[in-house]
């Protein structure tokens, strides 16, 4: 049984140079990097209206990535790996445990 989840593959010209291909997949690195700092940034900020521009460059820019992805998996690009149903209910059960653990406290 395949457990790829992906489209059709849009081929790109091989060689030295670089193609589009190339290009976003770097943006989409760069993308969720910035994200992962901008993440960072907003739980340091101790400023009210630092906090609210991180949140808002961070809220765009987490848009932006979502939308190189669809890209990306819309050329065949990015493939993902279907979950079976119950590993996706198991991890389901221990957040919920997790989530009524930290509500407890």
């Amino acid at each position: 049984m395949d457990n790829k989840v992906s489209n059709p593959k849009v081929e790109m010209p091989g060689g030295m140079g670089l193609n589009e291909k190339d290009y976003i997949s770097e943006l989409l690195s760069c993308l969720k990097s910035m994200e992962k700092d901008y993440t960072v940034a907003l739980t340091e900020a101790s400023n009210e209206d630092l906090y609210n521009t991180y949140y808002i460059m961070f809220s765009e820019i987490s848009k932006l990535q979502r939308e190189v992805y669809e890209i990306m998996f819309r050329h065949g690009w990015y493939c993902l790996e279907k979950a079976e149903t119950n590993k996706i209910s198991q991890k389901a059960k221990m957040l919920n445990q997790e989530l009524q653990s930290l509500s407890s406290n």
